[in-house]
């Protein structure tokens, strides 16, 4: 059931004050988009896993535990492909704006672990 105009309207208006007052949350509830690659990575990844699977069920069938590995390492690497993504496009935070601020790169502190814990405690209360 489609929404009225109203409800729409009032939709991007309560997505708009979203985005105006916390910018990082709403970019991360925005999700991740389906790329164009991922049913092939999935399909590449999901045939790893079934090839990896009879190897080990023929390595353990055997006796053979060298081959039941090779069979798990199969699997475990279809799996990681499976689910692992290729990043592209612009890396960073979503601003108020809707345009995308790059990562800040900042040096590496020589402190104490606490220390640095702390500085990193009082950025994000700054940033607030």
């Amino acid at each position: 059931m489609p929404l009225s105009d109203n409800e729409q309207r009032l939709l991007e208006q309560m997505e708009r004050a979203l985005y105006a007052e916390d910018p990082k949350f709403a970019s991360a509830m925005r999700g991740a988009n389906r790329r164009p690659g991922a049913g092939r990575r999935l399909a590449i990844g999901g045939t790893g896993i079934v090839l990896g699977l009879v190897v080990l069920v023929f390595g353990v069938a055997n006796n053979n535990i060298p081959v039941g590995v090779l069979g798990f390492v199969c699997m475990l690497g279809g799996t990681a492909y499976a689910v692992s993504s290729k990043r592209r496009g612009p890396v960073g935070v979503v601003n108020a704006a809707g345009a995308v601020r790059p990562p800040v790169k900042r040096k590496a502190s020589k402190g104490s672990f606490m220390q640095r814990l702390e500085q990193r405690w009082d950025r994000r209360r700054d940033e607030r």
